[in-house]
């Protein structure tokens, strides 16, 4: 395990293989782990760090607000720390957020971006917006994490094969330090970068799942925006991709990815 110090906060990330750098950030409630069925695919061509995001996993959960720019800030400390140059950032739901923070603030430090069943932006346009937004925000107050958990697992994997994920859900969310939880569930409502996505200008990845909580269209929509994107829809897959189709998912990423070290002519982000 290793940890590196950012703003008075100790964070937990993990290294592995060589080559060009890959950085894992993971979604709300999550942590490095979520990562499980992609390090050792990536390992075996790129480097990869993975970092617990501050108030997840083995990070330090200060008591303060936060906010995905805060998120962000400490994932360039990392980057830093590091001595990295040239990364390829993946992030998932939260961490596609945090992805697309450092990307308009920091276009400079990516080769590429890949954002997974996410979005540049969590505020709402419409009657039906803010009632799902209110409906998560108390429910994530009133319900206990491990009644979260258990219906969080229901709602990612509702197979009767996913029984294994749906126990990986049941048995980590309620690990979380349910004030850091609401904390970082408070940074993302309201977020948001889209009037800037035309400053990332490296080549990007969208992959959205089928059966995600948002529908394609919305994906398709700011895609359109980005300079240098393409959109990849997982089937049959729900808001967890890389854990219910880690295979296409993997298969998918690794196929960008070599892609852009081919293109290594490409303008920079």
């Amino acid at each position: 395990m290793s940890y590196f110090e950012h703003d008075g906060c100790q964070l937990h990330y993990e290294d592995y293989g060589r080559g060009m750098p890959v950085v894992l950030v993971h979604g709300l409630g999550s942590s490095i782990r979520d990562w499980e069925y992609q390090i050792p695919a990536l390992a075996g061509r790129y480097r990869v760090v993975a970092l617990d995001v501050r108030g997840h996993g083995r990070s330090d959960k200060p008591r303060e607000r936060y906010s995905i720019a805060t998120f962000s800030e400490d994932l360039v400390a990392l980057i830093d720390h590091l001595g990295l140059v040239d990364v390829h950032l993946v992030g998932i739901s939260m961490g596609g957020m945090i992805g697309f923070q450092l990307a308009v603030d920091h276009p400079e430090l990516l080769r590429s971006l890949t954002i997974v069943n996410s979005g540049p932006e969590v505020k709402a346009h419409t009657p039906g917006d803010y009632w799902q937004i209110a409906k998560r925000w108390s429910l994530s107050r009133l319900l206990s994490l491990e009644q979260i958990a258990k219906g969080l697992g229901r709602l990612l994997f509702p197979l009767p094969e996913q029984a294994d994920l749906r126990r990986k859900v049941e048995e980590r969310w309620p690990q979380n330090d349910k004030r850091a939880y609401l904390a970082a569930l408070d940074a993302i409502i309201g977020w948001g970068v889209r009037e800037r996505l035309r400053r990332i200008q490296c080549p990007t990845l969208v992959v959205t799942a089928d059966r995600d909580y948002t529908p394609v269209a919305l994906k398709e929509a700011y895609v359109k925006e980005l300079p240098a994107a393409r959109l990849v829809v997982i089937e049959n897959s729900r808001h967890a991709t890389p854990l219910d189709q880690p295979e296409r998912f993997n298969t998918t990423l690794l196929d960008f990815l070599d892609e852009v070290e081919r293109n290594k002519d490409q303008a920079p982000c």
